[in-house]
This record gives structure tokens, C-alpha cells and sequence, in this order.
């Protein structure tokens, strides 16, 4: 099966690259596209995957009129406008939403088949990320499933968190449907009544409530991303799933490397420890 093709040297390739302060980050970029030609055709299409959060938020961005773009999205800039208004290289399930979007305001809109099933009273960044974590759902790799389930979660929790302190509707900030989602509209607890559920609840909540400054309250927040990233990936040795954590972790080194270099640096040279690690390389 693919997923269980070997990618070990690969990954020990990719400790070549440095963290250069001067630049205040490296080439994210350059790591996913030479990492790209090495996959397999279904790995490499995990891969995008990942990165069509990206796409998402570039284009959330391009729709409501602000002028930002993550390189990191699969989609470049120059060809986000033609997709925003015919979706062809997004996955099926966020096309469809950018499809029922943009023929809302039609009078035939209701009987577009693409708004069949659609909230189109939601938001349309609430209903895009939907898509987006409903598509990793359905994946072949248990690392994206699982890793989006997190992430879906954490940043529901983040949003719950915040939404609480400035006497917003829960309802209207988070994400996706389910248990955890109930949990978070439902509950007054401090901890929204998850800490048996999730061992990462107190953290976040500790992250979002007591910490000021923002920075660290991001560092924070990323630190546990980071953590659950390879206690996702435990068990795998450099298949795609190894490949997918070790992108996630690059994402955050990039995200860092431009908020604050020596903490991005400190970041790399974590990833690099960890592939070096005895117990990795003997997996």
C-alpha cells in the first residue's frame, strides 16, 4: 500500500536546510515541493491536502477584500480569483461551498445543486472550513483524519475560550458539528466539562485565559500542536504519515520564523533533534 511506502531517506535529506536569522526564516515553500517530487501520486495528494487550509484561508481573505496570501496554499496568487469564481483545483467538497456561494444570490439558487445540504445563512469562512475538515475526514491517512479532528478541535476551543470573555455566542464562532461542539456551546464549566475527553483542555484553556501577551499565548497554543503532531504520527516509522507531522511542525517553524526568528530557530533545530533521536531512527 502506499501509505506504508518507505520515505526514510527523504527525511533525512531534509536536514540539510538551516534556519537563516538574516531572513528571518527559511523556504517552507521549497521543503513541500522537493518533498512533493519524492511522493508517490496518492501520498502527494495527502499532502496538498494538508496545505489546503491554506487555500482556505487565502481565499476567506480574497472574498472578503483583504490583501493577504499565505504562500504556503497550494493555490498561487495570481490564479485565487479565477477560483474563487470556478473552483477547479479545489478538493470536491470546498468547491461545492464555493460553488453554492457564489450562486446564492441567484433566483435559482435554491435549486443549484451545490447548495443542497449547505447553511448558506452560516458564514462563508465557517462553512468552507467545514468542508475542508469533512474532506481530511475522509482521507486515506489516518494522520490527516486524526490531525484535523485536533485541529478542528483546538481552534474550537480557542474560539469557545475567547468567545466566553467577550459574551459572544459559542454558536457562532466554532466550527463543524459534534459532541465536542455541543460540549462547548452547552457547558459553563471552566473547562467546558472536557478534561476527562481531552488531556490537552487544561493547556489551551490556561493559554487562551491567563496568558496576556499575545505572542506567548500563541507560542503556547503551538507548542500543543506541536506535541499532538508526533504523538499522532507515533507508530509510524517514514511512511506518509511520518512525512505529514514532520510538514505540520515545518508549518509552525514558518509561521515562528517570520513572528520571532530565534524561536522559530529553536524550532528547527527541535525538528532536526527529533529526526536525529536513537529512538526514531530504530523505529
Amino acid at each position: 500500500m502506499f501509505g506504508n511506502k518507505n520515505y526514510y531517506c527523504l527525511v533525512a535529506g531534509l536536514k540539510e536546510y538551516t534556519l537563516d536569522a538574516d531572513t528571518k526564516g527559511f523556504d517552507a515553500k521549497a521543503i513541500v515541493e522537493e518533498i512533493l517530487e519524492e511522493l508517490s501520486s496518492s501520498d502527494a495528494k495527502l499532502v496538498r491536502l494538508l496545505y489546503s487550509y491554506y487555500d482556505c484561508e487565502n481565499i476567506i481573505a480574497l472574498r472578503a477584500g483583504r490583501n493577504a496570501h499565505n504562500e504556503l496554499g497550494n493555490i498561487p496568487a495570481e490564479e485565487l480569483e479565477a477560483e474563487l469564481a470556478e473552483p477547479k483545483q479545489l478538493p470536491a467538497r470546498m468547491a461545492r461551498v464555493v460553488k453554492a456561494y457564489a450562486t446564492a444570490a441567484d433566483e435559482q439558487a435554491e435549486e443549484n445543486e451545490y447548495a443542497k445540504g449547505l447553511n448558506l445563512e452560516q458564514n462563508f469562512e465557517r462553512s468552507l472550513l467545514e468542508a475542508y475538515y469533512e474532506e481530511c475526514a475522509h482521507s486515506s491517512s489516518t494522520f490527516l483524519k486524526a490531525w484535523a479532528a485536533f485541529d478542528r478541535t483546538l481552534r474550537n476551543i480557542s474560539a469557545a475560550a475567547v468567545a466566553r470573555t467577550l459574551d459572544v455566542a459559542i454558536n457562532t464562532v466554532t466550527v463543524g458539528k459534534g459532541d465536542i461542539v455541543d460540549q462547548l456551546v452547552r457547558s459553563s464549566a471552566a473547562d467546558f466539562g472536557l478534561r476527562g475527553e481531552l488531556p490537552f483542555i487544561d493547556a489551551v484553556i490556561a493559554a487562551v485565559n491567563d496568558e496576556s501577551n499575545m505572542v506567548e499565548k500563541e507560542h503556547k497554543i503551538d507548542l500543543i500542536r506541536w506535541d499532538q503532531a508526533i504523538d499522532l504520527a507515533a507508530g509510524s516509522c517514514f511512511d506518509v504519515n511520518a512525512i505529514l507531522s514532520y510538514l505540520v511542525r515545518v508549518n509552525i517553524v514558518a509561521r515562528w520564523a517570520k513572528l520571532d526568528v530565534k524561536r522559530g530557530r529553536e524550532m528547527f533545530e527541535r525538528i532536526m533533534a527529533e529526526l536525529d533521536s536513537k529512538e526514531l531512527v530504530n523505529k
